[in-house]
């Protein structure tokens, strides 16, 4: 039902559902275990705004470092947490977007398109890879090696473990039998990314530093760990919500021909509205953690909320619930933001102090992205892509989807 647009058996506009992973995620993925789940807008708010109500889950962000100041602000909170994050802030502002990650993202349509056009047809996922890697390492500095063996390098690493995501047994028994095997392919991986690609970047940033991750770890001296954490982390972040969001994108926009016309007309304003639109239907992320350290006696969900409560957000819920999308919660209308007086992404990027500080430059990429792809010539999607369980982000990868054009 989620993979198509489709109407309920009375017909009509108010029944429109125009989400495309709705139903496998319902089916596939369940919340890890916390004391309640978050389903509407104000509740949700509540928790990722809330002093004291921390990032999160018992037992999973504690990060074993040999120095407490270079975990990554990611998974810091309160003071400690403000005073990293303005660190970095830098390399999300609009002049950075424009000045350094706008002219790479140009260089890498370049280099793209070329191929395409040359072959005629190319996996979109990969393509959407190559930009969203592109560009979370200008941020992070890994700018002194093989872009694309880089790139390589950090895909290998995010799917170094086939057993996520599978039944406890299955895990218990791929542990027990293959577990040794993975774990010396994951160090392996992990000292080329550090040897070939880390090193020759911190080697080049004490003799230069610049406005990059790279160079605040230099400078604070991180260790070798730290900074195959902190680069692993940005990883994550920012290369592989934006790779699937590219092509949830233009998946839909190659099934909607009015829409990709409104597209490739509009403004830059209204191409964000239309993307924004589209990521509140289909968030990348389903589910967001957070543990309280306090008591919340009067909380807005009729529940007080007591120390120790881990809380789910369910990120897809909270974006349809219509008491703040409005009617037609499921229905794709790049207009209803600016209508409802609302940011138009909803919660996909998260809210409050830990709200993802790259939304911006992930909504330019991905811009960027489409407004080229779908300006070539002949452009359309030969192969739909297939819908995968992502236990680690919580949500889904699509991959195989084919696109094809005339080649040149």
């Amino acid at each position: 039902m989620g993979a198509e647009v489709k109407a309920a058996s009375k017909g009509g506009e108010a029944d429109q559902d125009d989400r495309k992973t709705a139903g496998f995620i319902a089916k596939n993925l369940q919340p890890f275990k916390v004391s309640r789940v978050a389903h509407n807008f104000a509740f949700a708010r509540e928790i990722l705004k809330t002093p004291g109500v921390n990032q999160g889950r018992g037992g999973v962000t504690e990060r074993d470092l040999e120095n407490p100041e270079h975990v990554s602000f990611f998974f810091l909170d309160g003071e400690r947490h403000r005073k990293r994050r303005a660190s970095v802030a830098s390399y999300f502002t609009p002049k950075a977007v424009v000045t350094r990650y706008r002219p790479l993202m140009d260089r890498t349509m370049d280099e793209l398109i070329a191929k395409l056009q040359r072959e005629g047809s190319g996996v979109l996922d990969e393509m959407s890879l190559q930009m969203a890697s592109n560009v979370a390492m200008e941020v992070v500095g890994l700018t002194n090696s093989d872009n694309h063996k880089l790139t390589q390098v950090i895909r290998q690493l995010m799917n170094s473990n086939p057993a996520i995501g599978k039944s406890p047994l299955y895990q218990f028994v791929h542990k027990a039998l293959l577990g040794w095997y993975y774990k010396g392919l994951m160090m392996k991986r992990t000292m080329d990314l550090y040897k070939n690609h880390i090193v020759p970047a911190a080697e080049a940033r004490r003799k230069e530093p610049k406005d990059d991750v790279m160079s605040y770890m230099v400078k604070e001296d991180y260790s070798m760990k730290a900074m195959i954490i902190e680069c692993m982390t940005y990883a994550g972040a920012g290369v592989s919500t934006t790779r699937e969001f590219i092509v949830m994108a233009a998946w839909q926009l190659f099934e909607r021909p009015e829409l990709m016309a409104r597209f490739l007309n509009g403004d830059e304003a209204d191409q964000f509205a239309i993307l924004e639109e589209i990521l509140r239907l289909d968030p990348v992320a389903n589910y967001v953690y957070r543990q309280s350290t306090i008591d919340i006696p009067s909380s807005v969900s009729g529940k007080p909320v007591t120390k120790g409560e881990v809380f789910a957000i369910n990120i897809r819920d909270v974006n349809t619930d219509a008491s703040v999308v409005g009617e037609c919660p499921y229905k794709l209308d790049p207009d209803r933001a600016k209508r409802m007086k609302m940011a138009g992404a909803w919660m996909s990027f998260g809210d409050g102090p830990h709200r993802c500080p790259g939304s911006q430059v992930a909504l330019h990429e991905s811009r960027v992205f489409l407004d080229r792809l779908l300006r070539v010539p002949g452009i359309r999607m030969a192969k739909k892509p297939e819908l995968v369980l992502s236990v680690q982000t919580q949500g889904y990868e699509l991959r195989g989807a084919v696109v094809a054009c005339d080649r040149k």
